[in-house]
């Protein structure tokens, strides 16, 4: 006999992607972002979390790993969404601050600006994960 998962479980909880180092995985994060939280009734969200996921997307991309990411989005409050990206390098990403010349460097500035300082990382046994939290409201 199969269980059937109420459809207000499969709307409340997480969503998570497995995606390739790929540029275009950042479209498909941006897509799994946009519609959880339209399911959430949070599109009010949806530009500044579609920035953010592209952002460590594109950070994970650029560590050099050939296995996969892991991309996540959850309530982690009533009043907090959070964002991550797992990826299998061990290098922590660094808040650098942008010359006004300069055309890159500023993808984790645009995450803190976005989230208000509330993001971060953690390393686990192979790899690390980034997340950044959107305040609700």
């Amino acid at each position: 006999m199969t269980a059937v998962v109420p459809l207000t479980s499969r709307i409340c909880g997480p969503a998570t992607a497995t995606l390739k180092y790929r540029p275009e995985s950042a479209g498909a994060a941006r897509r799994l972002v946009r519609r959880k939280l339209q399911d959430w009734g949070l599109d009010d969200l949806a530009d500044d979390a579609q920035l953010i996921v592209t952002e460590l997307v594109s950070n994970a991309c650029k560590t050099g790993c050939m296995t996969s990411m892991t991309v996540k989005i959850r309530r982690i409050t009533s009043q907090t969404v959070r964002i991550s990206v797992r990826d299998g390098s061990r290098a922590m990403p660094v808040l650098l601050h942008a010359a006004c010349d300069e055309e890159c460097h500023r993808g984790l500035a645009l995450v803190h600006k976005l989230t208000s300082g509330r993001w971060g990382a953690a390393l686990d046994a192979h790899g690390k994960t980034v997340h950044a939290d959107l305040r609700v409201g």
